[in-house]
């Protein structure tokens, strides 16, 4: 069976956006180049020395019909929602959390040893979802397998399957494979990807061919940037004489229509007409 490599389509550079009550990000999507790429709503890579680039945080605020997931480098988060859940997620913690018909939650970060790194993305909701009871799937770094391979390629599986190695987030309605991959100079990535998913890579350390093949030396990308990739069954990444290290997402879309106001995503503009009633009248959260 031959297999249809997966080429970059298009790179994006993120643009350094303030959201919150003043936090400093690098936004890949949405932007002016890049609105979504179906089912992915939102990109967002924070890091920073500087305290005050992230430490205003962002106070209660709410979400409807998507779901949010922040992967953490470096740093700590603390939570709290309107269910009444608290916590913290730390270096190498993931919380995918689905907002459902409607939750207020607050994500304040904070330093640990001057340092705070990590993600946020977005994945929107079917119609037939965008409604259900909100959920929270936390998972503490510990949780989360690391392949070492033979070469010195690090792979950590948060979503999907590689190498038979399944990652602890599931249940996901698109379906999604979530990996973070390390590749040391002079190195060689590939791994399946399901045809006919969107998918992209965003390279947050280093440079490396993405695309690559034995033929074909691939698209060179030096971080930060988002690689779209095309369609195909399996993804390469090579790199020459520096490191990289670089996100591998991708999922089912949706082929729905999207209407979006701030953090309410849902499939028709009475939708988020009702979401901005139901806010101000008392009865988001239920």
């Amino acid at each position: 069976m031959n297999l249809q490599p997966r080429k970059v389509v298009e790179v994006i550079e993120p643009l350094v956006v303030m959201e919150g009550a003043g936090v400093r990000l690098k936004r890949s999507m949405p932007t002016r180049r890049l609105d979504y790429l179906d089912p992915f709503l939102l990109l967002d890579h924070f890091g920073s020395d500087d305290p005050a680039d992230y430490i205003a945080g962002f106070p209660m605020h709410p979400h409807r019909g998507i779901e949010t997931v922040t992967y953490m480098l470096q740093g700590i988060v603390e939570h709290q929602d309107s269910l009444g859940n608290a916590g913290r997620i730390g270096a190498g913690d993931v919380q995918w959390m689905t907002s459902g018909r409607g939750i207020m939650h607050q994500e304040m970060p904070q330093p640990f040893e001057g340092k705070m790194a990590g993600f946020q993305l977005w994945v929107n909701l079917p119609a037939r979802l965008k409604m259900t009871r909100p959920r929270y799937q936390e998972i503490s770094s510990a949780l989360i397998p690391e392949i070492r391979r033979e070469d010195g390629v690090k792979i950590r599986v948060i979503a999907g399957q590689v190498d038979d190695v399944r990652g602890p987030v599931t249940d996901i309605a698109a379906d999604p494979t979530y990996l973070d991959v390390s590749l040391p100079a002079h190195a060689a990535f590939s791994c399946p990807v399901h045809s006919g998913h969107t998918a992209f890579a965003y390279v947050f350390e280093g440079q490396g061919a993405l695309g690559a093949t034995e033929t074909d030396g691939g698209k060179s990308v030096s971080h930060p940037a988002l690689a779209v990739l095309g369609d195909g069954d399996t993804f390469q990444a090579r790199t020459a004489g520096q490191p990289a290290r670089f996100l591998l997402v991708s999922g089912k879309p949706l082929h729905e229509p999207i209407a979006r106001y701030g953090p309410f995503v849902m499939n028709t503009r009475q939708e988020i007409e009702q979401a901005l009633r139901d806010l101000q009248d008392g009865t988001f959260v239920q």
